[in-house]
């Protein structure tokens, strides 16, 4: 292949979206119009000898067009049945949940009271993840474990065709090699350097040299107007990679994180298998994508508890 020739494919913008197989319909608006006809036609037919036509008509119009409305309408990027049976869930489904491990039959006395007048019993928190691992490992609680992943990006219109050609083909190798369930998250949070502004701050008074303790002072100096004037937002790559089975599926999770690890450091990311205090960070701050979240540093995992507490000098009181 010419060095000098890019790599471009074409790829779908919805690969997920449904074949159309009647005049532009899905199967599914197809089988919702012929439900709403076939409900109008026996209405018709019953209802046509009995009644007049413009009762008739009334009776049958609000039929069909609900049928149209289920079947073309779309909000919030889902079509108007889903979109209805998630309003209907979730009106139905509790709107107060507790970290219990059975259900709760009674509010507590310390709990505040409210102004409703029957006061709701909230019913039992069930997230996602049960655990955490020291190694990383994160027990969904149905028999299958997840392993996370960090990546960076790589900057593919620098490269030449021959390196464009053997990324990509990196990349399929990848692909092909998977057994199992694989989710890539692609983020952009808004970030606090504050932290890191007074990490390198007091990290300046260990350098050697005053002239470096003045140019990580200046660096945290820089990031503190950064954040002040701009709206700073970071991009995390994670690859979330799933096992599921009877046995040893924490083993097996971890080991097909450190798998893909290994296959996308060869198109030159730098990639890690996070441990336990590292993922726990990163959910963290994918529970509020909209507050400033850092992911940078580790947090102590929920079996672990906090016994170290940080020294306040006297003369900052």
């Amino acid at each position: 292949m010419d060095s000098d020739v890019e790599v471009r494919a074409r790829i779908p913008a919805d690969i997920e979206a449904p074949d159309k197989i009647f005049y532009q319909l899905t199967a599914r608006q197809v089988a919702v119009l012929a439900a709403a006809a076939a409900v109008s036609y026996l209405i018709f037919n019953t209802t046509s000898r009995l009644l007049p036509m413009p009762l008739v008509l009334a009776l049958i119009c609000p039929i069909i067009g609900a049928g149209v409305a289920v079947a073309l309408a779309r909000r919030d990027g889902l079509s108007m049945d889903a979109w209805l049976w998630a309003a209907t869930r979730f009106r139905r489904a509790p709107h107060r949940a507790a970290a219990a491990s059975e259900p709760v039959t009674r509010i507590p006395g310390w709990a505040p009271s409210t102004t409703m007048p029957v006061e709701p019993v909230p019913s039992v928190l069930r997230l996602p993840a049960t655990a955490i691992a020291d190694n990383g490992v994160i027990d969904l609680g149905d028999g299958s474990a997840t392993a996370l992943v960090a990546a960076t990006t790589v900057n593919v219109g620098l490269r030449t065709g021959a390196e464009q050609a053997a990324a990509a083909s990196a990349y399929a190798r990848w692909l092909n090699s998977l057994t199992g369930p694989v989710q890539i998250v692609v983020s952009a949070q808004r970030v606090d350097l504050t932290g890191h502004a007074q990490r390198i701050a007091d990290n300046a008074e260990t350098l050697p040299h005053p002239a470096l303790a003045d140019a990580a002072l200046d660096y945290a100096q820089f990031l503190l107007d950064i954040g002040e004037q701009r709206d700073p937002l970071w991009r995390t790559v994670t690859v979330a990679c799933t096992a599921t089975g009877e046995r040893a599926t924490a083993a097996e999770a971890l080991r097909r994180a450190e798998h893909t690890a290994g296959a996308l450091s060869a198109l030159g990311c730098q990639t890690r298998v996070l441990d336990g205090e590292t993922a726990a960070a990163v959910l963290t701050a994918a529970t509020d994508p909209y507050q400033y979240g850092d992911a940078s540093w580790p947090r102590a995992l929920p079996q672990h508890p906090v016994s170290t507490a940080i020294p306040i000098e006297e003369d900052t009181l």
